[in-house]
């Protein structure tokens, strides 16, 4: 029985997508349930497969966001990931809003492509540091006036958690680095996403416009805490 985080991807280009398995297949921890290359597939292969994760293109034929809109509604347990070149700020901003849970651009590493999925598969957001800077320039910005008390409501440890989600690490990375449990972690989290109301850890590193202060004593403790690989 597979015990591997299942996984379909979905796109027009038989080269890239086969490119994208054999990445995937040289993982023991990943299995790739099912391939296509449109919309209709994409529904397809979530309903029959029910996969953990999809990975979907936005330009595929009948619409990647349109697959993606039917797929959340569906079949809520399969978690989508949009993979593609479209960089374009309403692309991005709509699959977000219709509940794709990572948003990554081609050219991407293999090694980056399958943190990012590890990521999602964990229960958290992801989405290509490139595209940080054009969500921060379209982000509510009502809530700029408010920021500045939001964030000095943290209490320090707080602060330092926030300041590790704005890097992009997942729960498990803040805990290594903060030498905190996973529940902890996760109490932290909840605490910081009712101070600064926002949902999710997306939107609470779009709220953050500059680095969270750290003491630098404490800033040093936690770059010493980081392995030599970076995880």
């Amino acid at each position: 029985m597979d015990t591997g985080i299942r996984i379909a991807i979905i796109d027009d280009h038989p080269l890239f997508r086969a490119g994208v398995i054999h990445i995937l297949s040289a993982r023991p921890d990943l299995d790739v349930v099912g391939q296509g290359a449109s919309a209709s597939d994409a529904i397809s292969v979530a309903r029959n497969e029910s996969p953990d994760l999809l990975i979907l293109d936005v330009s595929i034929p009948g619409g990647g966001l349109d697959a993606l809109e039917s797929i959340v509604a569906e079949c809520p347990k399969t978690k989508v990931i949009m993979l593609t070149v479209s960089v374009d700020k309403p692309d991005v901003l709509k699959a977000l809003r219709l509940g794709a849970r990572g948003y990554v651009v081609k050219g991407v590493s293999g090694t980056d492509l399958v943190q990012a999925l590890l990521i999602v598969a964990q229960g958290d957001r992801y989405i290509s540091p490139s595209l940080g800077a054009m969500l921060l320039s379209d982000f509510d910005h009502t809530k700029t006036a408010t920021r500045g008390k939001a964030i000095d409501d943290l209490s320090h440890r707080e602060g330092e958690v926030l300041a590790l989600v704005t890097q992009g690490l997942s729960n498990k990375e803040i805990g290594i680095r903060l030498n905190l449990s996973d529940k902890t972690v996760k109490h932290y989290m909840t605490s910081v996403f009712q101070k600064l109301h926002v949902r999710n850890r997306l939107e609470a590193a779009l709220l953050v416009r500059k680095p969270v202060n750290v003491p630098a004593n404490d800033a040093s403790r936690i770059a010493e805490n980081r392995s030599p690989s970076g995880n």
